[in-house]
Formats: C-alpha cells, sequence, structure tokens
C-alpha cells in the first residue's frame, strides 16, 4: 500500500491545493484528513460542498485504486447531513464491492467530534492497466 500512498501524496496536486491529506491506504480503504481553513469556507460560513466533495472523492480515489488497477470514478453522488464551520474533517473510504470492471464504495466524512458531516457513494470502473508504471 505504501505505492499507492505515494503516488497520490506525489501525484494530486489539487489535494496539495486544497490542504487535504492522505492519512493512510489499506486494500479497498483509505482515510483522509483536512484542517478547516478560511478559503474552505462558503459565503454562508459553512464549509463548501465543493471542500467536501473534494474530500470524499480524493479518499474515494485512493481507496479505488489501492488494488493497484488504475481505477476512475464514473458515478457519485454525495448528501450533506450536517454544517461544518471550524477544526477538522476526517473521510473514511470503504469498499462495499468489487468485480472485475467495477467497485462501490461509501465514504463518510466525520468532524473531529466524530459527527456525520457527510456520505459519498461512488462507483469506480477499473481499467486493465496498472495505477504505477509496469507493476
Amino acid at each position: 500500500m505504501q505505492k499507492t500512498l505515494d503516488f497520490f501524496r506525489e501525484n494530486d496536486q489539487y489535494a496539495k491545493h486544497s490542504g487535504i491529506e492522505l492519512l493512510e491506504v489499506k486494500a479497498g480503504w483509505a482515510r483522509v484528513k483536512m484542517t478547516i481553513q478560511p478559503f474552505h469556507l462558503n459565503g454562508a460560513g459553512t464549509v463548501h460542498g465543493g471542500a467536501l466533495f473534494t474530500l470524499a472523492d480524493y479518499a474515494f480515489a485512493a481507496a479505488a485504486n489501492s488494488r493497484g488497477r488504475l481505477a476512475l470514478a464514473i458515478n457519485i453522488s454525495m448528501s450533506f447531513v450536517k454544517a461544518a464551520y471550524d477544526g477538522v474533517l476526517y473521510g473514511e473510504a470503504e469498499e462495499l464491492s468489487l468485480n472485475h470492471h467495477l467497485g462501490t464504495y461509501q465514504v463518510k466524512i466525520v468532524d473531529d467530534k466524530q459527527r456525520l458531516i457527510a456520505l459519498f457513494n461512488g462507483t469506480a470502473y477499473r481499467k486493465n492497466e496498472p495505477l504505477i508504471g509496469d507493476e
């Protein structure tokens, strides 16, 4: 899993720009963290839906690619459960289903008090090529 962790940490420039950190990757699972900054807030003073989506999408991508095959999103849905204003948010992606070409994942976003902020469900298409070079 270290190769996947290193790959995403080095290559996902948008996650870096957004202040999101990949904490851990296991087969079919990933955990990310985002410390809320003023630039994450929308006009109402809550964390912007796009910031929440980016956090969840990063966890989803790491989990979907954790088995070494290039996997790309083909469908997602997201539900916003509770507003977040400050502190730290965590996204945890879990693989729900996997076959040769499709993987289904759920990402739960919680705050630093373990309150549910959002739910993300995604399906990834698993290509017949390695995530990293010629593995």
